[in-house]
């Protein structure tokens, strides 16, 4: 029989890591990780960003096969099992579910048949609906998770879609629920409804092992941390003995402050939208009749439920979509036809959403992709042919500026982490200086030190001379960054001049502010 780490164990253990160890090339993402969940707790799982924490979870999903180390699961009456190794359908069968930062739903399926999906045979996916039902009708009563099971998921909300996620992994009846930052893209009250609903199933038995970078939610949620750093375990404690400071310390080896918000001082205008409308966009509303005025010298925080028309506002100042009716300035300038490259020449950079789809070119360089805007600059080709070594002296001076971490400045863009491949974005933007800067989600999924390493940054720009649109469904990043802050909802943009997070996140949901 296992013997439990050092850590003391007051409830039954019904998990168990030993020796946790992954290698990608030349690259620790684990190095002889032991971790242990009692039945009945959350245990939240903290580090910077490329500590190994998802790595870590995906050996124990059976994503990932380890390189050593072993996965042990133990049942109610504390008889053990050993996982095979790299096999995800023996992590299901153990009654552990797994629920990701990006959703892995089908959006042209309803919420039925996507939770449904794996497991039915193929020839009889239409059968056993009612009894389906039945489990689900109880199952959301007993959670209050609860979904429209005949509607499509392309139709439903962000907070609708997470709760689908957890429910698929709650179908399968999970006794272990694996949650990799599941309140990205919440409101505060989504987040709030999302986390009592877990608790009372934890109050039943349920253990969950939650992964986040809200050290709030961690503090609120948590019944015991670990921290990981440079894929080592650095240590446990109680979440009861803990605060904000003596987590960072473990996380990052000293204290460390997020940067405090000193108002800037708006200068001339830089971007002007007057009466602009737009098509709805591939990730849902169009905008109706916005007004904005971006100066130099502010940052502008638009908050908003996903879906709300971010994505059109966002492909509009990208120059990826165009306005129906209205008008769009830069620096006084009038748009004509809005480019991508009609926008980079006017003097807007951009930090995507989706950093992995719209961010980089993922077999391409390191290099390459910190170059891959202003391939046209003579410092970067010359009579057509690449500068090969001035292109690596940037990437050298870059990654090491912005402390991008990766196997190398020639390894393919694909093999570094989410956090560190939004940091060779930012790089790539901020070091050409623009006058304009749309950042979109730039610290979603950032670990603490990083995401306040990017808000030092932004400052920074915005004090020598730069406009700033902050995009971001995180409320708290718009707040500690924002001196003026807009709702997004149904296309409109309001201002607000409140910064109360109750009645923001209530005007993020469509009601009225008071």
């Amino acid at each position: 029989m296992l013997s439990p780490s050092t850590t003391k164990v007051e409830k039954p253990l019904i998990l168990s890591l030993r020796g946790m160890t992954k290698h990608f090339g030349p690259v620790i993402a684990a190095d002889a990780i032991d971790l242990d969940l009692q039945r009945g707790e959350v245990l939240a799982l903290l580090g910077e960003n490329g500590a190994g924490k998802t790595t870590l979870m995906n050996m124990l999903f059976g994503q990932y096969t380890p390189d050593a180390g072993s996965v042990h699961v133990f049942n109610e009456d504390g008889q053990e099992t050993v996982l095979p190794s790299g096999q995800p359908q023996a992590a299901i069968d153990a009654r552990i579910g797994m629920v990701h930062q990006h959703f892995t739903l089908a959006e042209n399926l309803s919420v039925l048949d996507n939770i449904l999906l794996g497991t039915e045979a193929l020839l009889s996916a239409r059968r056993n609906r009612k009894s389906a039902r039945q489990k689900l009708s109880k199952l959301m009563h007993d959670s209050g998770l609860t979904a429209p099971l005949d509607t499509r998921v392309r139709d439903l909300t962000v907070g609708e879609r997470q709760r689908v996620e957890i429910l698929k992994a709650l179908y399968r009846d999970a006794r272990i629920l694996v949650l990799d930052e599941p309140t990205a893209v919440l409101t505060p009250q989504e987040a709030d409804m999302m986390f009592a609903s877990i608790r009372a199933m934890v109050d039943d038995g349920l253990s969950v092992i939650f992964i986040s970078h809200k050290l709030h939610e961690v503090l609120a949620f948590s019944d015991r941390i670990a921290v990981l750093r440079h894929g080592c375990k650095t240590g446990e404690m109680n979440t009861k003995d803990a605060d904000t400071s003596s987590i960072i310390r473990m996380m990052v080896g000293a204290d460390h402050e997020a940067p405090t918000r000193v108002h800037g001082i708006p200068k001339q205008p830089i971007l002007n939208l007057a009466n602009v409308n737009t098509k709805p966009s591939k990730g849902g509303q169009g905008l109706q009749d916005v007004n904005l005025t971006v100066h130099a010298g502010e940052i502008v925080g638009v908050a908003g439920v996903s879906g709300n028309g971010q994505s059109a506002f966002a492909g509009l100042i990208s120059g990826l979509v165009q306005p129906t009716t209205g008008h769009v300035s830069v620096n006084d300038q009038v748009i004509q036809k809005l480019t991508p490259k009609v926008m980079l020449n006017a003097g807007v950079g951009r930090i995507p959403e989706d950093r992995h789809h719209d961010g980089i070119v993922s077999n391409m360089s390191v290099a390459e992709n910190l170059v891959i805007e202003r391939l046209d600059k003579p410092d970067v080709q010359q009579n057509g042919f690449l500068r090969k070594a001035s292109i690596a002296d940037n990437a050298r001076n870059l990654t090491q500026n912005y402390d991008v971490r990766g196997p190398g400045i020639n390894a393919r863009s694909a093999l570094l982490s989410g956090g560190n491949i939004q940091k060779l974005i930012l790089a790539r933007v901020l070091e050409t200086n623009p006058d304009l800067i749309l950042a979109n989600q730039p610290t979603r999924g950032l670990d603490f030190k990083a995401a306040s390493d990017v808000s030092l940054r932004l400052f920074e720009a915005r004090d020598r001379g730069a406009g700033v649109i902050l995009i971001s469904e995180d409320l708290d990043e718009v707040l500690s960054l924002a001196d003026r802050i807009l709702v997004m909802h149904d296309g409109q943009l309001t201002e607000t001049d409140s910064r109360d997070r109750t009645v923001i996140g209530l005007a993020m949901a469509g009601g009225e502010q008071q």
